[in-house]
């Protein structure tokens, strides 16, 4: 995983968990890797992971069972809204994109029309 610089790590990690989940590598109650293995296969420092971690077991999107690790929750109505929630950063991001090269909401449901078709 390559990390952008002006985004704090952790917040990269938690998004990348969560695509992770949305896209159903991680099902809903699942054990996730542990916070050691999560460090090696990103390359970073367990702290921060564990900030991650903490983080969404804050939200409700991971649990943790004592001497067992982390799992996803199994509230998949709390699942559908993290999915809804990335998918309207992402829609967010490109339509401020595309108002920045100075196309209208009112062009912009035209040209992703004709795009889709």
């Amino acid at each position: 995983m390559e990390f952008k610089d002006n985004i704090p790590i952790y917040l990269q990690i938690k998004q990348y968990l969560y695509r992770e989940i949305a896209v159903g590598k991680l099902q809903a109650g699942e054990k996730i890797p542990s916070v050691r293995n999560l460090a090696l296969q990103l390359t970073v420092n367990v702290n921060t992971v564990q900030r991650a971690l903490q983080q969404m077991n804050d939200e409700g999107i991971l649990y943790t069972k004592r001497g067992e690790g982390n799992f996803v929750t199994k509230d998949t109505a709390l699942l559908a809204q993290t999915k809804q929630n990335l998918i309207n950063n992402e829609l967010d991001k490109f339509v401020q994109s595309m108002n920045a090269l100075g196309v209208t909401n009112d062009q912009l449901s035209s040209i992703l029309a004709n795009y889709l078709k």
